[in-house]
Protein backbone atom coordinates (compact mmCIF):
# COMPACT_ATOMS: atom_id res chain seq x y z
CA UNK A 1 0.00 0.00 0.00
CA UNK A 2 1.37 3.30 -0.90
CA UNK A 3 2.34 6.04 2.00
CA UNK A 4 -0.09 8.06 3.09
CA UNK A 5 -0.16 11.67 1.84
CA UNK A 6 -2.61 12.88 5.02
CA UNK A 7 -1.92 11.78 8.75
CA UNK A 8 -5.01 12.67 10.91
CA UNK A 9 -4.51 12.68 14.22
CA UNK A 10 -6.65 12.42 17.41
CA UNK A 11 -9.72 10.64 18.54
CA UNK A 12 -12.14 7.63 16.75
CA UNK A 13 -15.53 6.59 18.70
CA UNK A 14 -18.83 6.11 18.08
CA UNK A 15 -21.25 8.41 18.00
CA UNK A 16 -24.84 7.58 19.48
CA UNK A 17 -27.26 9.82 17.89
CA UNK A 18 -30.89 10.06 19.30
CA UNK A 19 -33.32 8.40 17.10
CA UNK A 20 -36.00 11.02 17.66
CA UNK A 21 -34.63 14.66 16.41
CA UNK A 22 -36.38 17.88 18.41
CA UNK A 23 -36.48 16.28 21.73
CA UNK A 24 -34.75 16.35 25.34
CA UNK A 25 -32.07 13.41 26.23
CA UNK A 26 -35.37 12.02 28.45
CA UNK A 27 -37.58 12.30 26.23
CA UNK A 28 -34.85 9.69 23.87
CA UNK A 29 -36.45 6.39 23.35
CA UNK A 30 -33.49 5.24 20.91
CA UNK A 31 -30.19 5.71 19.98
CA UNK A 32 -28.23 4.53 17.04
CA UNK A 33 -24.49 4.38 17.00
CA UNK A 34 -21.79 5.48 14.25
CA UNK A 35 -18.44 5.56 13.76
CA UNK A 36 -16.98 9.35 14.09
CA UNK A 37 -14.07 11.35 15.57
CA UNK A 38 -13.17 14.54 13.92
CA UNK A 39 -9.59 12.97 13.34
CA UNK A 40 -11.29 9.93 11.82
CA UNK A 41 -13.97 11.47 9.66
CA UNK A 42 -11.46 13.91 8.02
CA UNK A 43 -8.73 10.51 6.73
CA UNK A 44 -12.19 8.65 5.62
CA UNK A 45 -13.69 11.52 3.66
CA UNK A 46 -9.92 11.77 2.20
CA UNK A 47 -9.67 8.73 0.95
CA UNK A 48 -13.32 8.64 -0.30
CA UNK A 49 -12.42 11.53 -2.43
CA UNK A 50 -9.04 9.79 -4.02
CA UNK A 51 -6.15 11.13 -1.21
CA UNK A 52 -4.46 8.58 0.56
CA UNK A 53 -4.74 9.10 4.71
CA UNK A 54 -3.72 7.31 7.62
CA UNK A 55 -5.14 7.36 11.09
CA UNK A 56 -3.27 8.32 14.19
CA UNK A 57 -5.07 7.86 17.56
CA UNK A 58 -5.60 5.14 20.53
CA UNK A 59 -8.44 2.69 20.95
CA UNK A 60 -9.34 0.31 23.84
CA UNK A 61 -8.98 -3.40 23.58
CA UNK A 62 -12.78 -3.93 23.05
CA UNK A 63 -15.23 -4.44 20.34
CA UNK A 64 -16.37 -1.09 19.81
CA UNK A 65 -12.23 -0.26 19.09
CA UNK A 66 -11.97 -3.26 17.02
CA UNK A 67 -15.46 -2.58 15.11
CA UNK A 68 -14.02 1.22 14.06
CA UNK A 69 -10.80 -0.07 12.96
CA UNK A 70 -12.72 -2.64 10.96
CA UNK A 71 -14.80 0.34 9.52
CA UNK A 72 -11.48 2.70 8.82
CA UNK A 73 -10.06 -0.59 7.07
CA UNK A 74 -13.02 -1.50 5.10
CA UNK A 75 -12.66 2.48 4.05
CA UNK A 76 -9.03 1.96 2.82
CA UNK A 77 -7.41 4.20 5.62
CA UNK A 78 -3.84 3.44 6.70
CA UNK A 79 -3.70 1.82 10.53
CA UNK A 80 -0.10 2.00 11.28
CA UNK A 81 -0.50 4.75 13.50
CA UNK A 82 -3.16 2.95 15.67
CA UNK A 83 -2.78 1.87 19.51
CA UNK A 84 -4.48 -0.05 21.52
CA UNK A 85 -4.65 1.14 24.86
CA UNK A 86 -4.61 -2.14 27.52
CA UNK A 87 -7.42 -1.38 30.24
CA UNK A 88 -9.14 2.29 28.71
CA UNK A 89 -12.19 1.79 26.63
CA UNK A 90 -13.23 3.49 23.39
CA UNK A 91 -14.90 6.28 23.30
CA UNK A 92 -18.63 6.89 23.24
CA UNK A 93 -20.32 10.03 22.67
CA UNK A 94 -24.16 10.66 23.15
CA UNK A 95 -25.40 13.59 21.09
CA UNK A 96 -28.79 14.96 20.61
CA UNK A 97 -30.31 16.28 17.15
CA UNK A 98 -32.64 19.26 16.53
CA UNK A 99 -35.53 19.11 14.20
CA UNK A 100 -33.26 20.82 11.55
CA UNK A 101 -30.00 18.27 12.21
CA UNK A 102 -28.18 20.29 14.68
CA UNK A 103 -26.32 18.51 16.90
CA UNK A 104 -26.27 19.24 20.88
CA UNK A 105 -24.03 16.98 22.81
CA UNK A 106 -25.23 14.95 25.91
CA UNK A 107 -22.59 12.96 27.61
CA UNK A 108 -20.51 9.84 27.26
CA UNK A 109 -22.89 7.43 28.53
CA UNK A 110 -23.09 5.98 32.11
CA UNK A 111 -22.11 9.84 33.91
CA UNK A 112 -18.22 8.87 33.10
CA UNK A 113 -16.01 11.53 33.03
CA UNK A 114 -14.24 12.55 30.06
CA UNK A 115 -10.34 11.59 31.41
CA UNK A 116 -11.93 7.42 31.09
CA UNK A 117 -11.55 6.73 27.32
CA UNK A 118 -8.48 5.34 25.50
CA UNK A 119 -8.19 8.57 23.18
CA UNK A 120 -6.73 10.45 26.36
CA UNK A 121 -3.94 8.24 26.52
CA UNK A 122 -1.88 7.98 23.07
CA UNK A 123 1.90 7.85 24.48
CA UNK A 124 3.83 9.98 22.52
CA UNK A 125 6.67 7.59 22.11
CA UNK A 126 4.25 4.91 19.87
CA UNK A 127 3.92 8.13 16.74
CA UNK A 128 5.09 6.19 13.62
CA UNK A 129 8.04 8.29 12.76
CA UNK A 130 8.26 6.91 9.39
CA UNK A 131 5.05 7.95 8.18
CA UNK A 132 5.41 11.76 9.08
CA UNK A 133 9.10 11.02 6.88
CA UNK A 134 6.77 10.20 3.83
CA UNK A 135 3.35 12.24 4.23
CA UNK A 136 2.84 15.76 3.43
CA UNK A 137 0.52 17.00 5.45
CA UNK A 138 -1.03 16.75 9.19
CA UNK A 139 -4.27 17.09 9.82
CA UNK A 140 -5.47 17.26 14.01
CA UNK A 141 -8.02 19.39 16.72
CA UNK A 142 -7.62 20.29 20.01
CA UNK A 143 -9.35 17.50 21.99
CA UNK A 144 -6.17 15.59 22.51
CA UNK A 145 -4.64 18.65 24.30
CA UNK A 146 -7.42 18.23 27.34
CA UNK A 147 -5.00 15.43 28.37
CA UNK A 148 -1.43 15.01 29.67
CA UNK A 149 -0.58 11.79 27.61
CA UNK A 150 -2.49 12.96 24.27
CA UNK A 151 -1.24 16.48 25.10
CA UNK A 152 2.00 15.51 24.38
CA UNK A 153 1.67 13.07 21.38
CA UNK A 154 0.17 15.70 19.48
CA UNK A 155 3.37 18.25 20.52
CA UNK A 156 5.46 15.56 18.91
CA UNK A 157 3.53 15.09 16.33
CA UNK A 158 3.71 18.80 15.88
CA UNK A 159 7.86 18.65 16.06
CA UNK A 160 7.58 15.75 13.97
CA UNK A 161 5.44 17.79 11.70
CA UNK A 162 8.27 20.27 11.70
CA UNK A 163 11.56 18.08 11.28
CA UNK A 164 9.83 16.68 8.16
CA UNK A 165 8.33 19.35 6.40
CA UNK A 166 4.69 18.70 6.55
CA UNK A 167 2.15 21.27 6.39
CA UNK A 168 -0.30 21.31 9.60
CA UNK A 169 -3.83 21.97 8.79
CA UNK A 170 -5.88 22.25 12.40
CA UNK A 171 -9.37 21.77 13.21
CA UNK A 172 -9.85 23.94 16.70
CA UNK A 173 -13.02 21.30 17.45
CA UNK A 174 -13.96 23.55 20.29
CA UNK A 175 -15.68 20.40 22.92
CA UNK A 176 -15.33 22.43 26.57
CA UNK A 177 -17.49 18.68 27.91
CA UNK A 178 -13.90 16.90 26.73
CA UNK A 179 -11.81 18.93 29.16
CA UNK A 180 -11.19 18.34 32.45
CA UNK A 181 -10.11 21.79 33.28
CA UNK A 182 -11.71 24.25 30.58
CA UNK A 183 -9.78 27.05 31.98
CA UNK A 184 -6.68 25.45 30.96
CA UNK A 185 -7.90 25.03 27.57
CA UNK A 186 -7.80 28.83 25.82
CA UNK A 187 -3.43 28.97 26.85
CA UNK A 188 -3.32 25.44 25.40
CA UNK A 189 -4.72 26.14 22.11
CA UNK A 190 -3.19 29.40 21.55
CA UNK A 191 0.08 27.50 21.68
CA UNK A 192 -0.69 25.06 19.06
CA UNK A 193 -1.97 27.12 16.81
CA UNK A 194 0.83 29.11 16.80
CA UNK A 195 2.65 25.76 15.39
CA UNK A 196 0.18 25.23 12.18
CA UNK A 197 -0.16 26.75 8.55
CA UNK A 198 -3.96 26.25 8.37
CA UNK A 199 -6.65 26.72 11.30
CA UNK A 200 -10.43 26.05 10.28
CA UNK A 201 -12.64 26.66 12.78
CA UNK A 202 -16.27 27.90 13.21
CA UNK A 203 -18.06 31.24 13.58
CA UNK A 204 -19.30 29.82 17.56
CA UNK A 205 -15.36 28.57 18.36
CA UNK A 206 -13.71 31.47 16.83
CA UNK A 207 -15.75 34.01 19.22
CA UNK A 208 -15.27 31.57 22.29
CA UNK A 209 -11.67 31.33 21.87
CA UNK A 210 -10.19 33.60 19.59
CA UNK A 211 -12.83 36.13 20.89
CA UNK A 212 -13.39 37.54 17.11
CA UNK A 213 -15.10 36.27 14.05
CA UNK A 214 -12.73 38.09 11.89
CA UNK A 215 -10.50 35.71 9.60
CA UNK A 216 -7.79 38.63 8.95
CA UNK A 217 -8.30 39.40 13.03
CA UNK A 218 -7.31 35.64 13.54
CA UNK A 219 -4.09 35.99 11.25
CA UNK A 220 -2.81 39.27 12.45
CA UNK A 221 -2.92 37.29 16.07
CA UNK A 222 -0.98 34.00 14.28
CA UNK A 223 1.24 35.53 11.96
CA UNK A 224 2.22 32.23 10.93
CA UNK A 225 -1.07 31.00 9.64
CA UNK A 226 -1.02 30.66 5.99
CA UNK A 227 -4.78 30.93 6.19
CA UNK A 228 -8.19 30.89 7.81
CA UNK A 229 -11.49 28.73 7.10
CA UNK A 230 -14.12 29.84 9.13
CA UNK A 231 -17.26 27.69 8.42
CA UNK A 232 -20.74 29.13 9.53
CA UNK A 233 -23.19 26.40 9.10
CA UNK A 234 -25.87 27.18 6.09
CA UNK A 235 -24.29 30.59 5.69
CA UNK A 236 -21.05 29.52 3.71
CA UNK A 237 -17.42 29.96 4.69
CA UNK A 238 -15.24 33.21 5.51
CA UNK A 239 -11.41 33.32 4.69
CA UNK A 240 -8.53 34.83 4.73
CA UNK A 241 -5.87 32.88 2.34
CA UNK A 242 -2.56 33.97 1.16
CA UNK A 243 -4.01 37.97 1.75
CA UNK A 244 -7.17 37.18 0.00
CA UNK A 245 -10.02 37.95 2.31
CA UNK A 246 -13.97 37.09 0.99
CA UNK A 247 -16.85 34.51 1.35
CA UNK A 248 -18.42 31.55 -0.05
CA UNK A 249 -22.34 30.79 0.30
CA UNK A 250 -23.06 26.82 1.38
CA UNK A 251 -25.10 24.78 -0.67
CA UNK A 252 -28.73 24.00 0.14
CA UNK A 253 -29.51 20.61 0.48
CA UNK A 254 -31.96 18.36 3.20
CA UNK A 255 -30.08 18.54 5.66
CA UNK A 256 -30.44 15.34 8.05
CA UNK A 257 -27.42 15.40 10.54
CA UNK A 258 -24.98 18.11 10.73
CA UNK A 259 -22.69 15.70 12.69
CA UNK A 260 -19.45 15.53 10.87
CA UNK A 261 -20.27 18.28 8.05
CA UNK A 262 -17.24 20.43 9.08
CA UNK A 263 -14.91 17.16 8.91
CA UNK A 264 -16.21 16.67 5.31
CA UNK A 265 -15.21 20.48 4.48
CA UNK A 266 -11.64 20.16 6.01
CA UNK A 267 -11.02 16.70 4.03
CA UNK A 268 -12.60 18.81 0.21
CA UNK A 269 -9.80 21.70 1.63
CA UNK A 270 -6.63 19.19 1.88
CA UNK A 271 -7.73 16.73 -0.83
CA UNK A 272 -7.50 19.85 -3.27
CA UNK A 273 -4.30 20.89 -1.79
CA UNK A 274 -3.19 17.50 -2.37
CA UNK A 275 -4.19 17.33 -5.70
CA UNK A 276 -2.98 20.53 -6.90
CA UNK A 277 -0.02 20.11 -4.70
CA UNK A 278 -0.85 24.04 -3.23
CA UNK A 279 -1.37 25.19 -6.81
CA UNK A 280 -5.22 25.55 -6.22
CA UNK A 281 -4.42 28.72 -4.26
CA UNK A 282 -2.80 30.24 -6.64
CA UNK A 283 -5.39 33.24 -7.43
CA UNK A 284 -8.15 34.15 -6.15
CA UNK A 285 -10.54 32.61 -8.43
CA UNK A 286 -9.07 29.24 -7.37
CA UNK A 287 -9.25 29.92 -3.83
CA UNK A 288 -12.84 30.55 -4.56
CA UNK A 289 -13.42 26.99 -6.59
CA UNK A 290 -11.55 25.41 -3.60
CA UNK A 291 -13.88 26.91 -1.20
CA UNK A 292 -16.67 25.74 -2.99
CA UNK A 293 -15.04 22.06 -2.92
CA UNK A 294 -14.99 21.90 0.45
CA UNK A 295 -18.19 23.71 0.47
CA UNK A 296 -19.69 20.80 -1.41
CA UNK A 297 -18.38 18.23 0.75
CA UNK A 298 -19.52 19.12 3.79
CA UNK A 299 -23.02 20.10 2.16
CA UNK A 300 -23.18 16.24 1.13
CA UNK A 301 -21.90 14.74 4.48
CA UNK A 302 -25.19 16.35 6.15
CA UNK A 303 -27.19 14.43 3.76
CA UNK A 304 -27.45 11.42 5.99
CA UNK A 305 -27.37 10.62 9.29
CA UNK A 306 -23.48 9.68 10.87
CA UNK A 307 -20.58 11.76 10.21
CA UNK A 308 -19.31 8.41 7.93
CA UNK A 309 -22.17 7.54 6.24
CA UNK A 310 -22.78 10.62 3.73
CA UNK A 311 -19.11 11.08 2.64
CA UNK A 312 -19.13 11.47 -0.83
CA UNK A 313 -16.64 10.54 -3.10
CA UNK A 314 -14.84 12.70 -6.17
CA UNK A 315 -17.52 11.81 -8.20
CA UNK A 316 -20.55 12.41 -6.67
CA UNK A 317 -18.54 16.07 -5.55
CA UNK A 318 -18.20 16.79 -9.39
CA UNK A 319 -21.85 15.79 -10.36
CA UNK A 320 -22.89 17.98 -7.27
CA UNK A 321 -20.78 21.08 -8.08
CA UNK A 322 -22.10 20.95 -11.79
CA UNK A 323 -25.48 21.08 -10.47
CA UNK A 324 -25.02 24.06 -8.51
CA UNK A 325 -22.96 25.56 -10.76
CA UNK A 326 -24.24 24.94 -14.11
CA UNK A 327 -27.75 24.08 -13.24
Amino acid sequence: MPHPQVLCLGEVLFDYLADQAGVGLTEVASWTAYAGGAPANVACGLVKLGTMAGFIGSIGRDVAGEVLVQILATTGVDLTGVYRHPTLPTRSVYVLRSATGDRQFAGFGDDRPPTAFADTALPADVLPVALFAQAQYLVLGTLMLAYPDSGQAVQKALDLAQTYGLTVVMDLNWRPQFWPDPQAALPRIRDAIAQVTWLKLSQEEAEAVLQTDDPGAIVRQFPNLQGVLLTQGDQGCRYWIHGHQNDYPAFPVPVVDTTGAGDGFVAGWVHQLCQSQGQCLATAESIQATIAYANSVGALTTTQAGAMAAQPTAIAVQTFLQQQLDP
